[in-house]
């Protein structure tokens, strides 16, 4: 019998194959493995508890195998050293990983706690590597409320902070008057109402949009030599008549950070608490100097060190909340705004968690505090993308309708079972603050937009490489669904195509894909087809940048960027490099050499890091190198030029690979793109389901596959 810790005779049987492979005891090759899966889902913003769990199993069995190793005097030192040499290399990828996700840091201190997910990842690990794993003393019971203080171990107090609790001993919260009233349900007792309230926005629209009646527009809180558009003052004079929970879906580039800042004013709603993506912090810190210059604004960098305790605004961003939730619920804020609040829509999520934690401790100790939430693609894959939107503005909780969301319900007098009651409670919802705006209604001085595609043959080696490499992926596809077919003992006999097996090995090609194994998938071609666009596309927006001025170039993938930043540097073009890794003021010092130096011809940008928060309309031509994976983060790239203070028509160039999955991508994106308008716009527009774009292009080239058989 082999003891704990050590190698036994074999793997665990009933190992799956691709495990049993890997050579007994080889646990650098399994880790190898394992860490490259994490690295892309984290690549993909795809950081899932099961993702976290197995990047905390991989640095545990790191840390013992590297022990073990140096302890190890059996081995000559070349041996050693070679496989030290490979733990470090498997560490590296993991702490580049983590810099990717702020969440995934704190899982690589010594000190950090496992959870039974991650050790049971790590007897995964060691069981594909042929080790048994030793026992484990079972860990001590956990009260209900271990998970916040384990979590209060990373947090941290900034002394300004404690200095301004000291100033301040006697300002304790109001929680009698915070506290609101019960609501009983009477005729609508017993019936489930969330999911007929958010099916209202999908078979409701009749035409409406969805936007509150709204007030005159107002000045009063404008500041001396600025001026407010009248669908900006309308918010404004909202706020100022008693309103305080918006859901502000205005369009991209009708100035929503002004209208919040102003509509915080409005309400008296100080402390200010604003969260933010990274990328625009310094930028929300100009607009409160601008639009609310009497108010003191502070951003929390890091762990605090340099935040302003006694500020009226403070601005953090979603990545450092965890180290900062403590304090911030207890800070006595009058208001709390969230930027891109689609970023929350995934509840499971760890920004999402914090954010409406603060939300409903804020609730909690304020009186009617001031909460809006900001974003332009409130909707990216479906409608239960409001759940996590609702529940931060208090109008809903994990199960039912809230306060006077509940009372406009009863006083409706339907219910869910009669024809009229989807219209009268989509009304309900949009009453409680729900405002959408379009540029063509409101703005009519902002010029148009277009979309236009740029076709490109790859007839080079890379193109005949992606080629080959997608047929492949199609010969792959037929031959599971082959063997499906083969395997299935239905006597069902379904002529031709069978689409409801095409859609389910789809999915499992997807499934794998994401799991990274296999060769080529819908991941990997997309980034090669867009290593094999690069150079085409910035040659392209380098001639625009020569015959029409300065050029907005997107993309994905950080060797696409380097591409471009090449073409345009060997071509004598200055450009500014605006990516995810930078801190906040070199990204601004760049974005800003980009509007305001007549020589600075391209801004390179990430398109998941520059494609929000930010203002590039200096510039009215953008090429779109990449394709996104929705048409919201597609949308939200445009719109930084397509804004408020644009002169000029602006086109996105999009560059599509010929005859290649890209091709099918991009007609996919289009067909979601009526998701907000039919939602939101009151569009009669067909709207698509929430399937996944690369579910979808499995289907359509599993699908032309066997129809060219």
């Amino acid at each position: 019998m082999a003891r704990p810790g050590r190698r036994s005779t074999g793997a665990r049987r009933g190992a799956p194959r691709a495990q049993r492979r890997v050579r007994e005891g080889d646990v650098i090759a399994v880790l190898a493995r394992a860490v490259r899966d994490v690295e892309a889902a984290v690549k993909r913003d795809r950081v899932t508890p099961s993702v976290r769990a197995e990047f905390q199993a991989i640095a545990l069995v790191l840390r013992e195998e590297r022990a073990r190793v140096q302890a190890d005097q059996s081995t000559g030192e070349g041996r050693r050293s070679e496989q030290l040499k490979r733990l470090d290399g498997i560490a590296t990828i993991l702490a580049t990983t983590a810099v990717r996700n702020s969440g995934l840091l704190a899982l690589l201190s010594d000190d950090a706690v496992a959870t039974e997910a991650a050790r049971s990842h790590r007897r995964e690990l060691l069981a594909a590597a042929g080790i048994e794993a030793p026992e484990e003393e079972a860990p001590p019971p956990v009260e209900a409320a271990a998970p916040v203080a384990a979590s209060a171990e990373r947090q941290v107090v900034p002394q300004s902070v404690v200095s301004r609790q000291l100033a301040n001993p006697f300002l304790a919260p109001d929680f009698d008057a915070a506290r609101p009233s019960a609501v009983r349900p009477r005729r609508l007792a017993g019936w489930e109402l969330l999911e007929p309230l958010f099916n209202s926005f999908e078979r409701a629209g009749g035409g409406a949009p969805a936007c509150m009646p709204l007030p005159f527009p107002s000045s009063q809180f404008t500041p001396a030599g600025l001026e407010l558009m009248p669908h900006q003052g309308q918010l404004v004079a909202a706020a100022a008549s008693g309103s305080r929970t918006f859901l502000l879906a205005d369009e991209p580039g009708l100035g929503k950070t002004a209208q919040s800042l102003l509509a915080a004013e409005a309400a008296q709603a100080f402390p200010l608490l604003v969260v933010v993506p990274n990328v625009v912090k310094t930028n929300w810190a100009r607009e409160a100097a601008r639009w609310v210059p009497q108010r003191r604004a502070t951003v929390i960098q890091g762990n605090g060190e340099s935040v302003d305790g006694f500020a009226d605004i403070v601005v953090v961003n979603y990545e450092v909340l965890d180290r900062h939730v403590g304090w911030l619920g207890d800070f006595g804020f009058g208001g709390m705004v969230v930027d891109e609040a689609h970023f929350i829509k995934n509840k499971s999520s760890q920004r999402s968690q914090h954010v409406l934690e603060l939300s409903q401790r804020l609730r909690l100790r304020a009186a009617r505090p001031l909460l809006m939430a900001l974003t332009g693609t409130p909707l990216i894959n479906d409608i239960d993308d409001f759940r996590a939107i609702w529940q931060f503005l208090g109008w809903i909780d994990e199960e039912k309708p809230l306060g006077e969301l509940m009372e406009c319900l009863e006083g409706t007098g339907l219910t869910p079972a009669d024809p009229g009651f989807y219209p009268a409670a989509r009304q309900c919802v949009i009453d409680r603050g729900i405002v959408r705006r379009r540029k063509v209604d409101v703005a009519a001085d902002i010029p148009a937009r277009r979309i236009a595609d740029l076709p490109v043959e790859l007839d080079d080696k890379a193109g005949r490489s992606v080629r080959a490499a997608e047929r492949e992926l199609a010969r792959r596809l037929v031959k599971r669904y082959e063997s499906a077919l083969a395997a299935r003992e239905s006597a069902t006999v379904v002529e031709g195509i069978d689409h409801a097996l095409v859609r389910k090995v789809a999915g499992w090609e997807l499934k794998d894909s994401t799991s990274g194994t296999g060769g080529d998938n819908v991941f990997t071609m997309m980034r090669r087809i867009g290593q094999a666009k690069a150079g085409l596309a910035a040659d392209y927006a380098a001639q625009l940048a020569r015959s029409a001025g300065k050029v907005v170039f997107f993309a994905k993938h950080i060797d696409v960027m380097d591409v471009a930043e090449e073409t345009f540097e060997g071509m004598g073009l200055r450009y500014s490099s605006i990516r995810g890794d930078q801190t906040p003021a070199v990204r601004q010092r760049n974005i800003d050499a980009f509007v305001n130096d007549p020589e600075v011809a391209v801004a390179v940008c990430s398109l998941t890091s520059a494609g929000v928060g930010i203002n590039l309309q200096v510039a009215s031509n953008l090429v779109l190198a990449e394709l996104s994976w929705t048409d919201a983060e597609q949308t939200q790239a445009i719109d930084r030029s397509h804004r408020i203070g644009q002169t000029e028509p602006v086109t996105a160039w999009r560059i599509i690979a010929a005859q290649t999955l890209d091709a099918r991508i991009a007609e996919l994106i289009d067909s979601k793109a009526g998701l907000a308008a039919r939602a939101l716009d009151g569009s009669d527009e067909e709207m698509q389901g929430s399937a996944d774009v690369q579910l979808e292009a499995l289907v359509a080239l599993l699908t032309a596959a066997l129809e060219d058989r």
